[in-house]
């Protein structure tokens, strides 16, 4: 097992990654303040590791919900599920969420814990890739909006966050090439010599290859962990984290988070922030097309779904948490490795690239 320590002062916590972790229950002993447990998942993970998960918390007194799976789901009314079950059982606010699933539930439970009785513990138990690189890590908990994704939330950050890879042998191919999408990103903005031992790797990790993967997810969450360690709230370097996700955002929300998973609409947004970094003369047309070569590569979209044009990707790319003032800020690029947030973007360019990945557009 190894251990990744997210220094956050009295918020600090540990990242666990190892196989087995989830029937370890010392390592739930020393997480856990109380006697009270809920375990939130959905019917989905339910059918695989809920019965596991509650014999490991065999000392505490528990409970369970299991939400619907889906991004669609991810709602107010369905984390009100949550709150709801909490009160019913009259779980005290010493009481402890363990999120149980992938990034939605991550998100859903995450935000119940931040607001039932302003505040409880949780711990993230992430199930996919895509939750064990990024978003189980950092704090950021979130519902959506009909009108923008993970517009309603708060950063509450976990007491651990206990990634069991076995769990990926269960994780459908789709899943894994999206969560990809969230590995490619640490090497894209801010670590060129990840990046290029993905380019020697990418296959393997398609192929579940242990070393490589345990590899890419402790580089992932080191990197990740260093961010938020630097700036807990967004209020400067963590907005690189955000690559590809003002475009990718857009995506879904149009989609209706229907079609379309995050991790294969953050690829998608990546390559077009790469290419309006190019149009700018920041990123070269070389390393360009090797950030297109990768995502292809990982099996991930590089095309706008025919569904959204481009005056309907910038209608709603103007709804983003990252906007300011007003004003439009995107991550963008000078090279491999390191990327800046910037609203000093040619319009003109923006929209060009928006035609260029058009689907109803032909590809150069």
């Amino acid at each position: 097992m190894k251990e990744i320590r997210v220094e956050l002062g009295e918020h600090a916590y540990p990242i666990y990654i190892g196989e087995g972790l989830l029937d370890q229950p010392e390592i739930f002993k020393n997480c856990i303040k109380s006697k009270q447990v809920m375990v939130v998942t959905n019917d989905t993970i339910a059918p695989l590791y809920l019965e596991r998960t509650m014999q490991c918390l065999g000392d505490f007194t528990t409970d369970k919900v299991v939400l619907p799976d889906g991004e669609q789901y991810k709602t107010l009314e369905v984390m009100n599920e949550i709150i709801s079950r909490l009160l019913q059982q009259r779980y005290s606010r010493n009481c402890c969420l363990i999120a149980l699933g992938g990034g939605v539930v991550g998100d859903i439970a995450g935000f119940a814990a931040a607001c039932y009785q302003r505040g409880i513990d949780y711990i993230q138990m992430p199930t996919t890739l895509l939750a064990q690189v990024d978003s189980s890590v950092g704090g950021k908990t979130a519902v959506n909006h009909e009108l923008g994704k993970n517009m309603i939330g708060a950063f509450h950050q976990p007491r651990a966050v206990i990634a069991d890879i076995s769990t990926l042998n269960t994780l459908h191919d789709r899943e894994l090439q999206a969560g990809l999408a969230e590995v490619i990103k640490y090497g894209l903005i801010r670590d060129q010599k990840f990046f290029d031992w993905l380019e020697q790797n990418i296959e393997k990790l398609l192929h579940r290859e242990i070393q490589e993967i345990v590899y890419a997810i402790e580089v992932s969450c080191r990197n990740k962990a260093e961010v938020v360690a630097i700036d807990e709230k967004e209020s400067g370097m963590r907005a690189l984290l955000n690559l590809g996700h003002t475009f990718g955002h857009a995506i879904e929300t149009g989609l209706d988070y229907k079609g379309w998973l995050h991790g294969e609409a953050v690829a998608t947004g990546m390559l077009m922030a790469a290419d309006l970094s190019n149009r700018h003369g920041w990123l070269s047309t070389q390393e360009l097309e090797r950030i297109g070569k990768i995502l292809t590569r990982a099996k991930l979209p590089v095309r706008l779904p025919p569904a959204l044009t481009p005056a309907r990707m910038l209608e709603l790319m103007a709804v983003d948490k990252k906007a300011r003032d007003g004003a439009m800020h995107l991550v963008l690029m000078k090279r491999i490795g390191e990327a800046f947030v910037t609203n000093k973007f040619d319009a003109e360019k923006l929209r060009a690239t928006l035609e260029h990945f058009s689907s109803a557009t032909e590809p150069r």
